[in-house]
């Protein structure tokens, strides 16, 4: 799905308040706790995180799942071991409804992903 909004608070006020809204906050959670140095904003109609020159992450609420976008996973090491019991991609996690994200390692992945970028990885396409 795609929300009009200019800005992280816009796009957060029009997701519907169900599950998916809460999923999407554990992540965007799990992201800007881990990174907080990462900008968070609006990039093809989703939440972005990165900087001024490169985007790490994007975020969005779907229909049936919240996807969060990494460019290629399988440049982050031991990925898909992380992202066991995930509905996983080349460069998206489907995270469908009510997983127990306690149940799954995508804080380790996210975690990692983060160190990549910040020791100047590559994570893009």
């Amino acid at each position: 799905m795609q929300y009009e909004a200019e800005t992280p608070e816009e796009y957060l006020a029009k997701i519907e308040k169900d599950w998916r809204k809460e999923v999407l906050e554990n992540i965007r959670t799990l992201i800007t706790s881990y990174a907080p140095e990462l900008e968070e904003g609006i990039q093809y109609k989703m939440l972005c995180y990165g900087d001024k020159s490169r985007k790490l992450f994007h975020l969005n609420a779907q229909k049936a799942y919240v996807s969060l976008y990494v460019g290629n996973i399988d440049k982050i090491e031991h990925a898909r071991d992380l992202l066991k019991g995930l509905d996983v991609g080349k460069g998206c996690i489907r995270v469908k409804k009510r997983p127990d994200l306690g149940q799954t390692n995508l804080e380790g992945f996210i975690k990692k992903t983060i160190d990549v970028w910040r020791a100047g990885g590559d994570t893009d396409c």
